[in-house]
């Protein structure tokens, strides 16, 4: 099989589930949105801090991708069961900060000053969340474990399946019934718990049946820690889930500062954060198939190899996120109708979504980039790039636009300053690690060469 074949194949697979996911998010979001506009604002300062936290953690995570797709390509299966063995006391720590991060987010919510009518709806959709964060960050790691194998397929339909359990949960829960009193924004909470517990049971009996994996020896007695390769872990992972950090954050903290500005501007942010997250679904799909690929040409000792699926992806990416984001541009104005019935609200997305279309082009380019970056081992000069350029130029000079004005410019209060210095800082990023990333695959080839 080609590898443009093996390559689609992968990522298709990939971006299925990871759509059936991201469509959590994007119901959950419709229908508080549809049940009351005070819901959709406090959904969408919650979700920006679990997001923050899940997703700065879930890097850690997601960085095993390359070890584990390498041992691969090297022939080391009994290996990759003991190294699975191992990312559990990973997991354990990072299961623990989470929990602790989502229990006591008080003061990030004083910090960024969001309003007394939404802090009590906002605090208890956390506390219902940090309860789902173990089964969310295991089954995280069951999906990554697939995805270095390249067989991502069993992951995509647990996510598919439970996307239809999700939605009449959330629907019943938000808006109640038979019983059961409306909680709004905190009934989607409740159902994503439900959902992840089910999933992780999920993941254990697949784990436990399926043929695929007997090869790794995976049901073998638990050993002690093993700190060298806990290390190699930490080493690998803790930059690359910083950089998540750091990447995530400067997106969905621009939820907290905006939520000053009223509900109408905060509902308006969330739909258009809303859908930029669908859309980098694509990307990241791209990322997931390239760089499974990737490490196993580089774990086989075939760089060359490894330069041409690196070229192909990000050929690929781009013609795909050109197409999304001029079908986004086109169809602004309803695609924000979809969301909300508030004629304010819709205006303000619809004129947000221009932004977003530039956003994403610059989002693919360095999502693919970032995930290759990582498996040739490059992970702390993209972590000092994402601090300097979106904490620094993003974040920092969104909020000085929207409040205090910038660069000779009068303060503009409105969600769109923050879209637009975001999507010039992601733009920079992107050129940035696509630099690092032609250097590391030049520097790759060259040590193979030599050792040749």
């Amino acid at each position: 099989m080609s590898e443009l074949k093996v390559i689609a194949r992968h990522a298709a697979t990939v971006l299925v589930g990871q759509l059936a996911v991201m469509a959590f998010g994007v119901a959950d979001t419709m229908i508080a949105g549809r049940y009351s506009d005070t819901a959709l604002a406090a959904l969408s300062v919650g979700s920006a801090i679990y997001i923050s936290v899940y997703v700065g953690l879930i890097g850690i995570v997601q960085a095993l991708l390359p070890i584990w797709a390498e041992m691969l390509g090297a022939g080391k299966k009994a290996a990759i069961g003991q190294s699975l063995r191992q990312s559990l006391y990973l997991c354990v720590v990072i299961t623990l900060v989470g929990m602790a991060a989502l229990l006591f987010p008080g003061a990030l919510l004083r910090w960024a000053q969001v309003p007394d009518s939404m802090l009590a709806e906002v605090q208890n959709y956390l506390t219902v969340l940090a309860f789902a964060f173990a089964p969310s960050i295991l089954f995280r790691l069951y999906s990554t474990f697939n995805q270095s194998l390249g067989k991502p397929l069993l992951v995509t339909w647990l996510q598919v399946g439970a996307l239809g359990f999700k939605i009449p949960l959330s629907i019943w829960l938000v808006a109640g019934g038979a019983g059961i009193e409306p909680m709004g924004a905190v009934g989607c909470a409740w159902a994503t718990l439900v959902v992840n517990y089910l999933l992780v049971l999920l993941a254990f009996v697949m784990l436990r049946t399926q043929s695929l994996y007997r090869a790794f020896q995976i049901w073998q007695p638990m050993e002690r820690p093993d700190w060298p390769a806990i290390g190699h872990f930490a080493r690998l992972g803790l930059p690359g889930g910083l950089a998540y950090l750091v990447e995530v954050t400067s997106f969905t903290l621009m939820a907290l500062f905006i939520a000053r500005q009223g509900i109408e501007a905060s509902a308006s942010h969330q739909i258009a954060a809303s859908l930029a997250a669908v859309l980098y679904m694509l990307p990241l799909s791209m990322a997931i198939a390239c760089s499974a690929r990737v490490s196993f040409w580089l774990g086989a000792g075939k760089p060359a190899l490894a330069k041409r699926v690196v070229l192909l992806g990000l050929k690929l990416t781009a013609l795909i996120s050109i197409a999304l984001a001029a079908a986004l541009w086109i169809a602004s104005n309803y695609l924000a109708s979809l969301y909300s019935s508030n004629p304010a609200i819709i205006a303000i997305a619809a004129s947000l979504l221009g932004w977003v279309a530039f956003y994403h082009l610059a989002d693919s380019a360095q999502a693919v980039c970032a995930f290759l970056l990582r498996c040739y081992g490059v992970t702390v000069a993209p972590l000092m790039l994402y601090g300097v350029l979106l904490w620094g130029l993003g974040l920092f000079g969104g909020y000085q636009l929207s409040y205090q004005g910038l660069a000779g410019l009068a303060a503009r209060p409105e969600p769109a300053s923050f879209w637009a210095v975001s999507t010039l800082a992601l733009g920079l990023v992107a050129l940035g690690l696509m630099g690092l990333l032609w250097r590391a695959v030049g520097k790759s080839q060259r040590t193979s060469t030599a050792r040749t």
